[in-house]
């Protein structure tokens, strides 16, 4: 889209025919643009046809049957993002600074968005409320992937004695995940030794990233193990038996797949992209492509072709999450691109900004 040269006529022209194809989901005629305009521009329906003749060959307009309207192809949506942003982009998609336009959506928006909030009090609560929202704004698909960090870090750790040799673990990570598990060990362990090996776990690792404590606990288990033989024999023995492992698929929320199942759509490439969109790696292989974690910005990228074939007219908006410095995952649409652009870019990275206020965390 660089290298096509657009006459402020022909972007004017353009921008009009992106507008009324939103508006209306239908081809669009010269005289549809004729009376967009409503000669306001001194375009005759004669210079009109001219203009979109050259925009097609510019490869920015599609002509689905010959006495049919026009439509505007993904290198037109990119290029109309790109004027509503103008900001940098790349080859696959435009980058927005989230410094601009926190209050660019209405009072009455904001206040529906933090309704749909009321009660969130985890990162995982907050993550799965917004894969709701963002389906139900856009009309589209919301998606919510959780930062591998943010999943692992350790909040609270518990054991149960539930038979000889078979203790419960429930591990609670600070991103609001619950995960239990039966643990076969090779020695019994009594309730008191269970509790002591929980209290040291939490005392002493708590806000920790999992994988670093499984490898310090064995560090301290050689340098302490005379002092601290029998207690940390215990949690060697129930870290190595899997009381600290994690769930190897990052989490993922995905709230939406009906909208897209009613929208009219060729049933072989509906059919195509439910199976693109089915695939929970091929999403967060998406996502993590996209959306940069370590960037504070809002990310357009208008036509998904890399993931299927099926889904090049569709666009995805994400952001970034944070709580703080840290980054809590992406939120994000995945929609046909005929949405409203400038709301749905504003929706999301407002979205993305509520979970410091949500955690009770003021981002730096």
């Amino acid at each position: 889209m660089s290298e096509t040269r657009v006459s402020p006529r022909e972007r004017l022209v353009l921008t009009a025919i992106i507008e009324v194809y939103i508006a209306t989901g239908e081809p669009v005629a010269s005289q549809a643009i004729a009376r967009y305009f409503e000669n306001r521009e001194g375009l005759s329906s004669a210079t009109i046809r001219n203009v979109m003749a050259t925009l097609g060959e510019s490869g920015l307009l599609d002509q689905p049957h010959t006495s049919a309207g026009r439509v505007p192809t993904a290198a037109a949506f990119r290029y109309y993002v790109e004027q509503l942003t103008q900001s940098g982009r790349t080859a696959a998609g435009m980058a927005i600074p989230t410094q601009q336009g926190w209050n660019q959506i209405t009072d009455q928006q904001r206040g529906q968005i933090e309704d749909c909030f009321n009660g969130v009090a985890s990162t995982n609560e907050y993550l799965e409320r917004t894969s709701q929202v963002l389906a139900l704004l856009s009309s589209g698909l919301g998606v919510a992937l959780a930062s591998a960090t943010a999943t692992q870090v350790l909040e609270h750790i518990h054991f149960s004695r539930l038979a000889t040799g078979r203790v419960l673990a429930v591990l609670v990570t600070q991103a609001g995940a619950v995960q239990d598990r039966v643990l076969t060990l090779d020695r019994d362990l009594s309730h008191v030794e269970l509790d002591t090996a929980a209290r040291y776990l939490n005392e002493n690792f708590r806000g920790w990233p999992i994988d670093r404590i499984r490898a310090d606990v064995a560090r301290r288990v050689d340098a302490e193990r005379e002092a601290y033989h029998q207690m940390l024999a215990s949690v060697e023995e129930l870290c190595r038996k899997g009381a600290l492992a994690t769930e190897d698929d990052p989490t993922l929320f995905v709230d939406g797949m009906s909208n897209l199942i009613a929208a009219e759509m060729d049933r072989a490439r509906l059919r195509e992209m439910l199976v693109a969109l089915e695939a929970k790696q091929r999403l967060v292989e998406l996502l993590t492509a996209y959306v940069d974690g370590r960037q504070q910005e809002v990310r357009v990228v208008v036509g998904l072709e890399e993931a299927s074939p099926a889904m090049q007219d569709f666009v995805l908006i994400g952001s970034p999450a944070r709580l703080g410095k840290s980054n809590l995952g992406t939120v994000a649409l995945i929609a046909p691109t005929r949405i409203q652009y400038q709301e749905m870019i504003h929706a999301v990275r407002y979205i993305a900004q509520l979970s410091g206020r949500l955690l009770d965390v003021n981002p730096d």
